[in-house]
């Protein structure tokens, strides 16, 4: 028998039964044992329409595959795909497996379907100190749906069993989202002497092919058939409870974490009903009554706003801490029904409140609500809409402070007259205030935004125009977030503008070789504060907060853009910002440039916290 060639063969099979299952994706890094996968997928590209990406960094491909994940899945669902969309991983044996993880851990919670093709040594090898073998049966635990152990390859081993056990795990991925780990042992040689060695084994692939086929095609059937069944039972009791439950109260809509498109139906449906419609900055939508974040600080908007009986939130993952607390005080109350309507199956309900719940797609959903409701509310009809001069005073308020040349130490009326100062030094608090024109000074194109600090400066001061926002809110680390929007970019083919904090980009850094050539104009836009600033928000010891919380570095990253060939540029005002966005697009445009953009905005590590601190002092005290 031929190892390497039925090495190749049983790569031939798995690989093939995923281009069947929605793989267009596959990411690779460099290894020897991971040699019949990698090379068995360069060979069927063209023939199963596989893009493949590569990456010297196991860590930095999981991310790089999440991002292409997180866009295909949009694309689907913006075409009412019901088919899933996966992308795989080909990874070779040892800790490049355990680099995986953290990209694992993110799809364990947002959903996006990834399948982990780690090589490993032969069960032989394992424990008896063979170079590179590491117990990689469960090491991604609870983290994924599901795990398949191969055997390591053999021509006395039924092939067509191991194909029906990786049809029944991506099955189960479907109904249940998120990633699946298929564990490939693959004994030495890795590699062909001559074509024949595979060629030879072509006829036992197809008949475990035909035997595997046959098998599957029953049991799908039978499933589909009672799985209808149950969805139509389900539609018909969700309706009478929502008639019966919201009638003529006086609601809100949140929209939380989901697609443009399906945001843009929602906030529809709510003007529809004449509701105040709440927009998580992860929606990619805005609406009147932007600003919630700071507003909800205030005693009397936020009566004004309790005096809703009915709470609709579409999607989950909320940014907003204050928003989380007043949804809890409402829905601790009876006469306040609670919906989450969002397609992830798993729990949404971090404060364990009375909560009704329809596991649906948004589009299902809305139109569930459009039977349910009716014309039954018409009497509740713009109920909310004097909230809406909350967020414009709350606006001009936070304007006002950000323009200032220095920080402000009291707090200012909020009325007061704005005081524009155009030449005053950029800020991170205007980098979020001014995400509109930053957006447009890109063009068109997708917003990726990061963790820590600069999500909750979006969330409470910018109110985004339609655009497609991603993010990495499920576990919402640091890690991976500029692997993960390069993903999003390739998948996307749009310009795209990715905010993002300087402890962010040093924990990424290797994964700026990814943009250095880009499909459309990408600009990373870092801003640079020396540190951990999101703990000047936080009850930390001041003793302790630079050495153990905000660890100052002092690095800027004009080098690092240089070491990758990115261009580069530190504004220090709006207007140079701006400008150079303009100026690098229309270089990209003209073909004189192919690469990201990194524009490092550096400002004081206490400015944008004294700056909300500043804010919030006024809106609190504030007379309604």
């Amino acid at each position: 028998m031929s190892q390497a060639g039925i090495n190749r063969i049983w790569a031939q099979a798995l690989l093939e039964t995923l281009a069947e299952n929605g793989v267009k994706h596959i990411c690779i890094a460099p290894g020897s044992r991971s040699t019949p996968l990698s090379l068995e997928a360069l060979e069927l590209a063209e023939q199963h329409g596989f893009t493949l990406h590569t990456h010297f960094d196991e860590r930095g491909l999981a991310f790089l595959a999440l991002g292409l994940a997180k866009a295909s899945r949009e694309k689907a669902a913006a075409d009412k795909q019901q088919a899933v969309e996966r992308v795989a991983i080909i990874v070779t044996s040892g800790t490049a497996v355990a680099n995986l993880l953290p990209a694992v851990a993110e799809t364990g919670l947002t959903g996006e379907s990834l399948v982990l093709l780690t090589a490993d040594r032969p069960e032989n090898l394992i424990g008896v100190g063979a170079n590179q073998a590491i117990q990689q049966q469960g090491i991604f635990s609870s983290h994924v749906v599901t795990s398949v152990h191969l055997p390591s390859p053999s021509i006395d081993t039924p092939l067509a069993d191991s194909l029906l056990e990786i049809q029944s795990a991506l099955a189960l991925q479907a109904s249940q989202t998120g990633s699946l780990h298929i564990n490939c042992p693959y004994p030495e040689p890795l590699y062909l002497q001559s074509e024949q060695q595979k060629l030879q084994y072509l006829p036992y692939l197809q008949q475990a092919r035909c035997q595997a086929k046959s098998q599957v095609q029953a049991q799908c059937h039978n499933k589909h058939t009672i799985q209808s069944a149950l969805n139509a039972e389900v539609s018909n009791q969700r309706q009478q409870a929502l008639l019966n439950q919201i009638g003529d109260k006086k609601g809100v809509v949140i929209v939380g974490k989901m697609p443009l498109k399906q945001a843009q139906l929602v906030r529809q449906f709510a003007e529809q009903l004449g509701w105040p419609v709440l927009c998580d900055p992860q929606s990619g939508i805005s609406s009147g009554w932007a600003h919630y974040d700071l507003w909800l600080q205030n005693d009397g908007y936020q009566k004004q706003l309790s005096a809703a009986d009915c709470i609709l939130q579409f999607g989950a993952r909320l940014v907003s801490k204050r928003l989380g607390f007043w949804i809890k005080s409402m829905a601790n109350h009876e006469t306040c029904p609670y919906w989450l309507f969002d397609p992830a199956a798993s729990i949404l309900n971090p404060d364990h409140l009375p909560q009704l719940r329809t596991v649906s797609s948004i589009e299902a959903s809305l139109g569930l609500l459009q039977v349910a409701i009716n014309d039954q509310t018409q009497n509740t009809q713009h109920w909310g809409d004097d909230l809406q001069q909350a967020s414009s005073v709350v606006g001009k308020a936070a304007q006002n402070v950000i323009n200032q040349s220095t920080a402000v130490n009291q707090p200012a009326a909020l009325n007061q007259a704005m005081v524009l100062k155009p030449q005053a030094a950029l800020t991170e608090c205007q980098l979020a205030e001014q995400l509109p024109a930053l957006l447009a000074a890109l063009g068109s194109g997708d917003l990726f935004i990061g963790n820590s600090l600069i999500v909750r400066l979006v969330d409470m001061l910018s109110a985004i125009p339609d655009t497609s926002v991603y993010t990495n809110r499920g576990a919402s680390g640091i890690d991976g977030l500029i692997a993960t929007t390069a993903g999003v970019q390739r998948e996307k083919q749009q310009a795209m503008l990715t905010l993002i904090g300087d402890t962010s980009l040093l924990y990424d850094l290797n994964s700026l070789s990814l943009l250095t050539c880009v499909p459309k104009p990408h600009v990373v836009l870092v801003s640079n504060n020396d540190g951990g600033a999101i703990f000047d928000l936080l009850p930390v010891p001041d003793a302790q907060k630079q050495t153990l919380y905000q660890m100052p570095h002092g690095y800027q990253f004009e080098f690092a853009a240089k070491q990758f060939g990115l261009d580069y540029l530190q504004p220090a005002l709006l207007t140079q910002c701006l400008q150079g966005i303009t100026d690098y697009v229309q270089r990209f445009e003209q073909g004189e440039t192919n690469t990201a953009l990194v524009v490092e905005v550096i400002t004081p590590p206490e400015q944008a916290s004294t700056q909300i601190q500043t804010i919030l002092q006024a809106v609190k005290v504030h007379v309604v």
